[in-house]
């Protein structure tokens, strides 16, 4: 079994549901920051910890949204977008 990994600062997230989102919706995740691609909205920003990520996933779920994928950014990672 692999030991777990502390992190000091939250880790970085993006997630990518089908449609666009209304601009609206970004303060309930946690002001992620949200842009789109084509007929996708990606959302990404910080997220502390593993509770605050099942509290992200519940909220697609809540929202009845089509989650397409959901991906761990390493530090430095796409910095740009």
């Amino acid at each position: 079994m692999k030991k777990r990994t502390e992190h000091i600062l939250p880790l970085v997230y993006t997630f990518k549901v089908e449609g666009c989102l209304d601009k609206k919706w970004a303060d309930w995740f946690e002001g992620m920051k949200m842009k789109y691609e084509g007929e996708t909205t990606v959302l990404r920003g910080p997220v502390a910890d593993q509770a605050a990520l099942h509290g992200l996933l519940a909220r697609v779920r809540d929202l009845n949204l089509v989650l397409l994928s959901v991906e761990r950014c390493e530090p430095g990672q796409g910095e740009k977008r």
